[in-house]
């Protein structure tokens, strides 16, 4: 009998140490929530919420390219050579710009090495405003991952928007997979 007991709770133990483990690893590597502390402290909700900045005017590669791109301090400086141009935080864009140094700015929106995403191609259709991705951007002071970015979260969206996503990715033939995987 107690032979019995001490074997079914070691299938319990390890039925649940599978069950976490599994759960966690679908997880692992996606970043939801994730908001770093940047060199300087920018205001999203400034600038694209109360100033109704679009996202393209910072982030004008999105339009052309894979990748969005971080702004240049040149382009920040069309604006604060005359606004605000003594705060702490300009004078360290101002120092940027003058020692020819970039900023080091640490990426928030993380994407799986082993996919490839190409933001003209979502941009450019006119389908995919930039908040499905980024989560309301223009409420947030500090930016975050707001969305998991994960393969099933990718194919809900192109299932939801009729975009060329299969409709069972384990059965899909090998052209459906390069399309983001390479």
């Amino acid at each position: 009998m107690k032979k019995k007991f001490l074997i079914l709770m070691s299938v319990v133990v390890v039925g649940v140490g599978v069950f976490v483990i599994t759960t966690e690893a679908q997880r692992f590597n996606y970043n939801q929530g994730y908001a770093p502390e940047q060199p300087i402290k920018y205001s999203h909700k400034l600038h694209a919420g109360d100033y109704q900045i679009p996202c393209l005017y910072c982030h004008f590669a999105a339009e052309k390219g894979r990748h969005a791109g971080i702004p240049p301090v040149e382009l920040c400086m069309n604006c604060h050579k005359r606004v605000a141009p003594d705060k702490p935080e300009i004078l360290k864009i101002k120092d940027a710009l003058n020692s020819g140094k970039t900023i080091e700015w640490i990426k928030v929106h993380h994407f799986p090495d082993f996919a490839y995403f190409n933001h003209s191609q979502h941009v450019s259709v006119g389908k995919v405003a930039c908040q499905e991705c980024h989560g309301p951007v223009e409420t947030m002071v500090n930016v975050r991952q707001e969305k998991m970015l994960n393969m099933g979260w990718c194919l809900d969206c192109h299932r939801l928007k009729g975009i060329a996503a299969p409709t069972d990715h384990k059965n899909a033939g090998a052209s459906d997979c390069a399309k983001c995987h390479y």
